[in-house]
């Protein structure tokens, strides 16, 4: 890991608690799984202003070009639960891939246990949008 921990905004920090609280209740196992660990991770993550985050941490809202041993390759944007549209690579933070993918940085290789089995995941690249855009509403 390029930080030595995930790095995540405090707002972005404070929305993620809130939604993994009332999220607990999960129906899919794997998906319980994936929120437990990011629960996890989130105990030792360096919570950051705004403008100390660096550039390259997936966030909300980042655009991130993903590799998987598997072979795959894909470019997804990581947004809130209700924002999420597969159609548009638009994927909740609470799926197993989001979960997976956030606070961490570009190059960085991320190992999870997603509904498929164990894949390690290269980031290839992370593209900034405008991360706390309505964020303010919902925390």
């Amino acid at each position: 890991m390029k930080y030595g921990s995930l790095i995540l905004e405090k707002k972005e920090y404070v929305y993620l608690k809130r939604i993994l609280n009332i999220s607990g209740y999960a129906d899919d196992h794997e998906v319980q799984k994936s929120l437990f660990k990011l629960s996890e991770e989130l105990k030792t993550a360096t919570i950051a202003d705004e403008e100390e985050v660096p550039k390259d941490v997936v966030r909300f809202n980042s655009i991130v070009t993903v590799k998987s041993d598997k072979g795959w390759e894909r470019m997804l944007q990581i947004v809130i639960p209700q924002d999420k549209n597969l159609s548009l690579n638009k994927i909740s933070v609470l799926a197993p891939m989001g979960a997976a993918l956030l606070g961490y940085s570009k190059e960085d290789i991320v190992d999870w246990d997603f509904p498929g089995g164990k894949q390690k995941l290269e980031i290839v690249d992370v593209k900034r949008e405008d991360t706390l855009k309505g964020l303010d509403i919902l925390i």
